[in-house]
């Protein structure tokens, strides 16, 4: 994919209302150390466009980038982490689920996982979460260049129990250092659009 331009065009918080989009949506979710805005600039071809932050939980909103005006990047609140009361949280909740209720162009969900962690509750608990909402989630299994060659294959079958997902749940593993896995998710993008193109 031959990124041209990209632009922060909606800013949803928990009060907004969400926008009528009429191009292809594609949504990421995760925990909030992820590195979810790492992820994001990389499929941008940005270095730093969307925000990334020491501290977890700072996407608070739901951030639409519109790339080539063909199409667009969803940012997801991120879980998990966030310093906020647990009322705020069950806002954000209540914000994800409108969205992945409410959004009739979400193609897909892609939920980031860090490989070198097994799943957590939160991971389980958003991954039940998309598939009860009618999506089969991508799993993306982030910052890969924090391990050894030699243990990748052993850390994503501890991701795929964890998930309790089976081989034809799509996992990719990702490092925003190397890039590795950016060309595997943009290819899933393009094949999306373009499956809509020939509807």
């Amino acid at each position: 994919m031959i990124i041209k331009t990209v632009e922060l065009e909606t800013v949803c918080g928990i009060t907004s209302k969400l926008p009528e989009n009429t191009k292809p949506e594609f949504a990421f979710a995760g925990k909030s150390n992820v590195g979810k805005s790492s992820l994001i600039n990389a499929l941008m071809n940005r270095k730093s466009f969307a925000r990334t932050s020491s501290s977890p939980g700072k996407t608070q909103t739901i951030n639409f980038y519109n790339i080539n005006d063909s199409l667009y990047y969803v940012d997801l609140p991120g879980y998990g982490y966030a310093k906020v009361s647990v009322e705020v949280k069950a806002k954000w909740g209540k914000m994800i689920e409108n969205y992945l209720h409410n959004s009739p162009m979400l193609r897909c969900v892609f939920l980031l996982i860090d490989i070198r962690h097994e799943p957590s509750d939160n991971d389980k608990t958003m991954y039940d979460w998309i598939v009860s909402n009618g999506y089969q989630p991508v799993i993306i299994a982030t910052k890969l260049d924090k391990l050894k060659r030699s243990q990748v294959a052993k850390a994503l079958k501890v991701v795929r129990t964890g998930l309790g997902i089976g081989p034809d749940v799509t996992v990719i593993p990702f490092s925003a250092e190397t890039k590795q896995g950016r060309e595997e998710i943009w290819d899933l993008i393009d094949e999306s659009v373009n499956s809509l193109d020939k509807e």
